[in-house]
């Protein structure tokens, strides 16, 4: 550890929550350096939804740079990127009826949020964007700008009000309050001080914001409304894409067609850097290399990212499975919270995508914390810190997952429960609930 404390910068964070040096990983499971084995319910914050180093995709990348495929091309015509390219518009595309071009912006979630940003800009003549409390889309300035956590926003050291305007999430103002409704009068009035914008950006389930997971009624009515005052709908699905909710895209069950779609993490299947933008064919309003980098469109990715889609997409095996896991997720966790929230804990999310919300920051570092100890990395997320989230490979075998959540269970037992009334050792929900279906 002497050399990371000499040598590398204090900005580091994981590091400090899960303090191992770590040698291999395979599935979902991680190793340290001393042969300790973790279960991963963390998956590179939502880049490795297939796993660590899947046997398929590696065989494939192992062949493809033997051969001495190309590695670094700009954005030249490649095998690799064809390759990605006709699987991803044949088996994603085409069966949801989607027609989008594709732009591959540089190699992270923000260098997409970027460009969709500046797209949305250019194309419509308008300057400001609206974005929704709790988003999280980014650090580099732009995407910032976009984002609603005070700890991100505040390392800026510039101000980063203009252009944008940020209005309440699907639930921020409580039950039975229809926020869309807000966000129609104000564009509908030219004295509600908010400029005609460009474009909404917004998360389907808002991963880093507290996994809080917007209906599909508010999404439908928030397409209806950008559509209303001809505003492009922009979603982010960096994180809660890939399967992460229970199908491809996670709009996909609100029925709504984003005008723009940004993704990054667990798009490349392997945890290579890899970023794209999707728009619709009329928005491909771009200027030769008029917004570009030099890492745009990583060719390693295109390898991985074609075998995860040929393996996975083929068909609606997987996301029957997502949703199978998902629920028993949910199940679990419910059974969790009765028994030990004292009406403090609310469950959050959807598919895979879940949370815990602890209500106290506090209390969720205890918890994970204990977790960590005893052979399972799983984080926190929300404004404070406050929400358990789920984030483990969509491919975890079921009796990885039930280890993980007994260990979660065992870690809010021994926290919350009372001394005399904590319940026999085994599980209550293994009395109730079989994880086969």
């Amino acid at each position: 550890m002497k050399i990371f404390e000499e040598l590398e910068s204090e900005v580091q964070s994981y590091a400090r929550a899960f303090p191992r040096v770590f040698h291999r990983a395979q599935g979902a499971h991680l190793f340290d350096e001393d042969g300790n084995k973790y279960i991963d319910f963390l998956a590179g914050a939502g880049t490795l939804n297939y796993g660590h180093n899947n046997p398929v995709f590696k065989q494939k990348l192992v062949e493809y740079i033997m051969e001495d495929g190309i590695t670094h091309g700009l954005d030249l015509h490649t095998k690799a990127k064809a390759a990605f390219m006709e699987s991803f518009n044949e088996h994603i595309l085409k069966p949801r009826k989607l027609q989008y071009m594709m732009q591959f912006t540089g190699p992270t979630g923000t260098n997409a949020v970027e460009a969709a940003l500046k797209l949305a800009r250019n194309v419509t003549g308008r300057e400001n964007i609206v974005s929704f409390t709790n988003g999280f889309h980014g650090c580099s300035l732009g995407a910032l700008s976009v984002t609603g956590n005070s700890h991100h926003r505040g390392a800026a050291g510039t101000s980063l009000g203009a252009g944008v305007s940020t209005v309440p999430f699907d639930g921020y103002l409580g039950d039975g309050i229809e926020t869309t409704e807000y966000l129609d009068k104000v564009l509908s009035d030219s004295s509600s001080g908010v400029d005609l914008p460009a474009a909404v950006i917004v998360e389907t389930v808002q991963g880093e914001g507290g996994i809080n997971a917007a209906s599909f009624g508010w999404l439908q009515n928030l397409e209806a409304v950008c559509k209303k005052h001809k505003v492009l709908l922009i979603v982010d699905d960096i994180q809660a894409g890939c399967g992460r909710t229970g199908t491809f895209f996670s709009f996909e069950g609100a029925g709504i067609t984003p005008d723009i779609v940004t993704m990054s993490k667990s798009l490349s299947g392997y945890g290579l850097p890899f970023a794209v933008v999707l728009m619709k064919p009329e928005l491909d309003e771009w200027k030769p290399g008029e917004h570009n980098g030099t890492f745009r469109g990583n060719n390693l990715a295109f390898v991985t990212a074609k075998a995860a889609i040929d393996t996975f997409w083929q068909d609606d095996a997987f996301e029957k499975e997502i949703k199978r896991k998902g629920d028993y997720i949910h199940q679990r966790t419910q059974s969790i919270v009765d028994q030990y929230g004292e009406g403090n804990f609310i469950l959050q999310g959807r598919g895979m995508m879940r949370g815990i919300n602890c209500v106290s920051g506090e209390l969720a570092g205890k918890i994970t914390k204990k977790c960590f100890q005893n052979g399972l990395m799983i984080e926190t997320s929300g404004a404070d810190d406050q929400v358990v989230k789920f984030l483990c490979p969509l491919i975890i075998p079921d009796e990885d997952l039930k280890e993980g959540i007994d260990i979660l269970e065992n870690a809010i037992r021994e926290i919350c429960a009372k001394e005399d009334d904590m319940p026999e050792a085994k599980s209550y929900f293994d009395e109730n609930y079989d994880i086969a279906v």
